[in-house]
């Protein structure tokens, strides 16, 4: 059964200082912190929509720094939560925090009410850029929470940025090395995007900060998507959601509403020219299996796959094929099968 979270939204709350990019009223379309009642309501609507599925889902509570706000207010939220995991409605509870906002104390609160997963908001593991983005937390202190949380035995989410002022692409992969090291049941990717009211929309206005350009951005997280791929590790979030808020108070940056995709479509065509070329099929007709799931990633955004193939002389043409597993394909070119597990 597919992952589910029923997201409850505590923007800003929690966190002692704002930080260059953060805008998470525009991101989460929400204003104020929740009430347990509102947390019930939205738990009870959830359960009518989801009905047996709802076992598969986790209760998550995103947006601010959930460890860091009133501790009455944290208990008051869980203590409306838990009764839901208690009795197997839903599978657990998420949270996603500061790095120095996790000790011993806390986490061994955190067990008690079916908290299963903490994600870590680390941004970088650069302290350089954690500094001018004011992020008021170090690199140390992303290394120190996760083994807490590990050892504690939560599941571990890290949360990074690309993009960030004073950021470079070798300075993400080196950051992605640095999380590997952690051994994270789960990476969310975020691009940096220059939201209405935030500091680093005065830094853009002013020339000081640069945003990265989609293309840019598409192909460094295509480099972070293989990576993590490699060492296991699934990217559960890549790209910010879309909202009215988010459409409405975005200044610049890459975003995308199918930023994903754009990513998945741009690593396939990857792949797939490395085969090509390994395999020395040379330019002529190519017929392309992938999962039907697939057929639009193979195809790329506006085609796009398919003319940079007719650009190198290939005529390619996607075929959607039940025997295929998602993420891999089969080539085949006029005369001869090149079967490929990706």
């Amino acid at each position: 059964m597919k992952h589910a979270n029923v997201a409850i939204f505590v923007p800003h709350a929690g966190c002692p200082q704002r930080c260059s990019f953060c805008s998470q009223n525009s991101i989460t379309g929400q204003e104020r912190l929740p009430t347990p009642d509102e947390v019930l309501r939205t738990l009870k609507t959830a359960e009518e929509n989801l009905k047996e599925k709802s076992r598969f889902a986790e209760i998550a509570f995103f947006g601010g720094s959930f460890t860091a706000i009133d501790r009455g207010d944290m208990l008051a939220l869980l203590e409306a939560a838990a009764p839901s995991v208690r009795d197997g409605v839903f599978s657990g509870i998420r949270i996603s925090t500061r790095p120095d906002a996790i000790d011993e104390e806390v986490l061994e609160l955190l067990s008690r009410y079916g908290v299963m997963t903490i994600e870590l908001g680390a941004q970088s593991m650069d302290d350089s850029v954690l500094q001018r983005n004011r992020r008021g937390h170090t690199a140390q202190q992303v290394r120190q929470a996760s083994r807490l949380i590990r050892d504690a035995g939560f599941s571990l989410g890290l949360q990074m940025m690309t993009g960030l002022w004073g950021d470079t692409a070798a300075g993400a992969m080196q950051t992605a090395w640095d999380f590997a090291e952690l051994r994270p049941d789960c990476v969310r990717i975020y691009p940096t995007v220059v939201m209405k009211g935030t500091e680093l929309a005065l830094r853009y206005q002013s020339g000081e900060y640069v945003p990265m350009g989609l293309e840019e951005t598409v192909e460094l997280c295509c480099d972070l998507l293989e990576f993590f791929g490699e060492h296991s590790i699934p990217v559960i979030r890549l790209g910010l959601h879309s909202s009215p808020e988010m459409q409405r108070d975005r200044v610049a940056g890459p975003w995308h509403p199918a930023f994903r995709e754009l990513c998945e479509s741009r690593l396939f065509l990857r792949r797939l020219l490395a085969f090509l070329e390994q395999e020395r099929i040379l330019p002529g007709c190519v017929e392309i299996h992938v999962s039907s799931q697939w057929v639009s990633k193979a195809v790329g955004q506006s085609r796009c796959n398919l003319l940079e193939l007719s650009r190198r002389g290939y005529q390619a043409r996607v075929v959607p094929d039940p025997s295929v597993s998602p993420s891999e394909f089969l080539a085949f070119s006029q005369d001869n099968e090149f079967p490929v597990k990706e």
